[in-house]
């Protein structure tokens, strides 16, 4: 069983160690932190050898079963689990129902089914199909089954209400399946807070899921702008102080650098590190300083704001002018530079 120790708490942040979260039970990870993520169970941008040569490599490998579950049939046939098939067999595994980089659409999950999406299309997972799945794959962390779909702002009572009644269904089902298994029965189980931006139904799911026998809980539906940023911080706020201080908690899609300070301060400890992948992506690099305490020689001068989307279309990111006129730079933010610009390309 997963041991999480707290050393140190400020407000609501807090400072720990994860022990006891491998089936051996020598493993442990430091909180905050963060996961490592991949694709079909794969860093991106990043060979095997290059990985083994970085320092400070997450200690859990993040996996999704959004690009797995296609192949189901030959990891059942190869019988050694999705670890040792990928490589990874030196680190632990993190599963999570759905890629943080690519949302599902709405409107497709049902009171027996949940859909994901594969690069062949749309599959649909019963409890049975997914507890299947988890064991082909053998990951050490398993997000339990959950309507857990990125609802807009302001959607309906009912919708919220029947997403945390369908999570807290699906999670006594697959608890109750895993039970049965021998190879599942150990397996720690993280479940998904679920509620859409309605508090109601966040603290009830809370309070329902924390009733359960889970290891962590997983904030879901909160990536990109589905919540505004307020709202989004009360609803975290209001969630972890109905957490059990004992037991992680994991959010996925956040991942900006400020909005993972303001995560830690409400009590958020793990991270997927899906920001990284998504700058890469759009040709761009992190370009900014990780020091947070501040330099007592400088403490009295101004800071460097952080600049908004509209703000960075005029401002410092677009110091060329018209000759980079055709970038995109609505998704680009301060922490980063666009390697798309004239000035970054060699001639």
């Amino acid at each position: 069983m997963m041991k999480l120790t707290i050393t140190k708490v400020t407000g609501a942040a807090r400072l720990g160690v994860i022990s006891s979260f491998a089936q051996t039970g020598e493993r442990t990870m430091e909180i905050p932190g963060c996961l490592l993520y991949t694709r079909t169970a794969s860093p991106p941008h990043l060979t095997h050898d290059t990985l083994q040569s970085i320092a400070g490599v997450p200690p859990v490998t993040h996996v999704t079963l959004s690009t797995l579950a296609e192949h189901h049939e030959v990891l059942e046939e190869y019988k050694e689990g999705i670890g040792k098939f990928a490589g990874l067999s030196d680190t632990l595994l993190y599963c999570s129902v759905n890629d943080p980089v690519s949302p599902n659409p709405p409107g497709f999950n049902t009171n027996k089914t949940v859909s994901i999406w594969s690069s062949g299309g749309r599959l649909e997972l019963t409890p049975q199909k997914f507890v299947s799945l988890q064991r082909a794959l053998k990951a050490d962390w398993i997000q339990c089954l959950c309507d857990g779909e990125v609802m807009a702002e302001g959607c309906s009572r009912k919708r919220a209400r029947k997403s945390v009644d369908r999570s807290l269904a699906f999670l006594d089902e697959c608890l109750k399946l895993m039970s049965e298994n021998e190879a599942l029965k150990q397996k720690v189980v993280i479940g998904a807070i679920e509620g859409g931006d309605l508090q109601e139904e966040r603290l009830r799911s809370a309070r329902e899921t924390a009733k359960r026998p889970v290891s962590g809980f997983l904030l879901d539906g909160f990536p990109g702008g589905s919540v505004s940023p307020e709202a989004k911080l009360s609803l975290i706020s209001a969630v972890t102080t109905e957490l059990p201080e004992e037991k992680p908690r994991l959010i996925h899609g956040i991942g900006r650098p400020d909005e993972v300070l303001e995560c830690v301060e409400r009590g958020v400890d793990l991270f997927d590190s899906t920001f990284p992948y998504e700058v890469t992506e759009r040709g761009c690099a992190l370009c900014f300083t990780y020091q947070y305490q501040t330099d007592p020689e400088t403490a009295g001068e101004p800071q460097r704001p952080v600049l908004h989307k509209e703000e960075l279309s005029n401002g410092e990111n677009n110091e060329e002018g018209t000759e980079d006129a055709e970038i995109d730079r609505s998704n680009i933010t301060p922490y980063e530079i666009c390697l798309k610009e004239k000035r970054f390309v060699c001639l």
